[in-house]
């Protein structure tokens, strides 16, 4: 028998053998990546920054109205708050010694912040009201509070204010600020009170 001969079983049994294993299966192909459409990001983005430009402008119109909103609140409180001092100047009482109707050193000062308010609103009358304490006859402290309402009437137009735009009436002992029977409460008696008749409703601060 031939070496060919011999070893044909031989390779027969290995042919054989390669057939009956299962063949590795081949790598799946990954499908093509989708095509890039640069026109369609491109447009995405164009998009994304106008909808952010108007966010931002939406942002700044909500702001300039929140400024605006707050610059009528603050001019709002200022004018109040510029009405309420021009209403105090006017109105700010003065105070006398016992017995007395001529003008304190501290009563001459608070009626020189009344002079420019009074001339810088022409349409301002005012009524000066002069009081007393309790001790005198009724009669004598009527008297006594018409002295004390002239003595400040006299002093402003002695300033340059018109008379005819200043009242004064005496209450006497009539109207107590303060009810104690004591030196306390009889100096807070002896007084000026000074009442806007008419024209207090748009008070200017004097420029």
């Amino acid at each position: 028998m031939t070496r060919l001969s011999r070893s044909a079983p031989v390779l027969l049994v290995m042919v054989a053998a390669l057939a009956a294993c299962p063949k590795k299966p081949k790598p799946a192909t990954p499908p093509p990546a989708p095509a890039v459409n640069q026109d369609s990001i491109d447009a995405a983005a164009r998009e994304r920054a106008r909808q952010d430009s108007l966010a931002r402008l939406e942002q700044m119109r909500r702001d300039s109205i929140a400024r605006l909103d707050q610059m009528r609140r603050d001019s709002a409180a200022n004018a109040a708050n510029a009405m309420t001092e021009a209403r105090n100047a006017v109105t700010a009482v003065i105070y006398f010694d016992y017995d007395r109707s001529d003008l304190t050193d501290a009563a001459r000062t608070t009626l020189d912040r009344k002079i420019p308010m009074l001339n810088g609103n022409s349409a301002l009358r005012i009524r000066i009201s002069g009081h007393t304490d309790s001790r005198g006859s009724d009669e004598y402290n009527l008297a006594l509070g018409q002295r004390r309402a002239a003595a400040a009437k006299r002093y402003l137009t002695q300033h340059g204010i018109d008379a005819s735009r200043i009242d004064v009436v005496s209450r006497g002992e009539e109207q107590p600020a303060a009810t104690g029977d004591d030196e306390s409460s009889w100096s807070q008696n002896r007084r000026d009170e000074f009442e806007i008749v008419s024209g207090g409703d748009n008070l200017q601060m004097p420029r």
